[in-house]
C-alpha cells in the first residue's frame, strides 16, 4: 500500500473514532459538544482535533449527516421488504422502522429532531438526507395513486398551501395531486411527533403499552391518508 493510501486510511480511522467518541458525548451531554472534551477522551490535545474537524459545527454536521443516512436506510429497507402492492403494510413497516431506529439511537434522534443547537445552522448538504424518510412515506402514496388505488375526493386546500405543495410535488413527486401530498405530509409530521412524544417522555405514565399505542396511531394515520385495508 502506498504512503498516501496509508495516510488516507489512518485519517479515515481517526475520523471514525472521533465521531464515535462524540456520539458518546451526545448520549451524556446532549448536543452541547465540546471538541476539547472529545480530544481529552481520546488522549489528544485539542489542536490536533482541528486537523480533522475545524470546528464544533463541522463535527455536528458530520454526526447529523450520518444519523439522517442511517434513519433513511432503516426506513427504506423496511419499505422495500414489503410487497409493493401492500400500501398499508409498507406504511406500517416504514413507521415502525423509524420508531425502532429512534429508540435504539435516542441521542442521534434528539440531535435531528430535538431542540435546535444554539448557534448552529445546518448546511444545505443535510437537506437531501433529511428528505429520505418523508420521501419514502409519501412515495407509498404515489405508488397507490399511480395504479389507481388511491384517489382524490374533493380538495379544500387553501391557495397558499396549494402553491407550496405544488412546488414540493414538482421537485419530488411529479404528478402527485397536492391534496394527496398534504395527507402524506400530515402523516409524516404526526409520525415524528408521536416518536418525539415517546422518546422525550411526554407519554410517561399516560400510555404504558407503547407498542400497541404506536400501531394504533399509525393505523389512524393510514386511515386519514386513505390507504386501503
Amino acid at each position: 500500500m502506498s504512503a498516501p493510501s496509508i495516510r488516507a486510511r489512518v485519517r479515515a480511522e481517526m475520523i471514525d473514532e472521533i465521531k464515535a467518541v462524540a456520539r458518546r458525548h451526545l448520549a451524556t451531554d446532549g448536543a452541547n459538544l465540546s471538541l476539547r472534551a472529545v480530544a481529552r477522551d481520546m488522549g489528544m490535545v485539542s489542536s490536533a482535533l482541528y486537523r480533522y474537524f475545524p470546528s464544533r459545527d463541522d463535527l455536528l454536521t458530520a454526526l447529523i449527516l450520518e444519523a439522517y443516512e442511517a434513519l433513511g436506510d432503516a426506513v427504506e429497507a423496511a419499505d422495500a421488504a414489503v410487497d409493493r402492492r401492500d400500501l398499508r403494510g409498507r406504511w406500517h413497516a416504514a413507521c415502525r422502522a423509524a420508531r425502532t431506529w429512534a429508540l435504539t439511537h435516542p441521542a442521534e434522534y434528539a440531535l435531528l429532531y430535538g431542540s435546535p443547537v444554539p448557534g448552529y445552522a445546518a448546511p444545505d448538504d443535510t437537506v437531501m438526507p433529511a428528505q429520505r424518510p418523508p420521501t419514502t412515506l409519501v412515495g407509498i402514496l404515489g405508488d397507490g395513486f399511480a395504479d389507481g388505488r388511491l384517489t382524490v375526493d374533493g380538495d379544500d386546500l387553501p391557495e397558499p398551501v396549494r402553491a407550496d405543495l405544488a412546488e414540493i410535488a414538482a421537485g419530488l413527486f411529479p404528478g402527485l395531486p397536492e391534496s394527496l401530498l398534504a395527507r402524506g405530509m400530515a402523516g409524516w409530521t404526526q409520525l415524528f411527533g408521536l416518536i418525539s412524544f415517546e422518546l422525550f417522555g411526554r407519554l410517561n405514565r399516560a400510555v404504558p403499552h407503547r407498542d400497541e399505542y404506536f400501531d394504533h396511531q399509525t393505523a389512524l394515520m393510514a386511515d386519514l391518508i386513505g390507504l386501503p385495508r
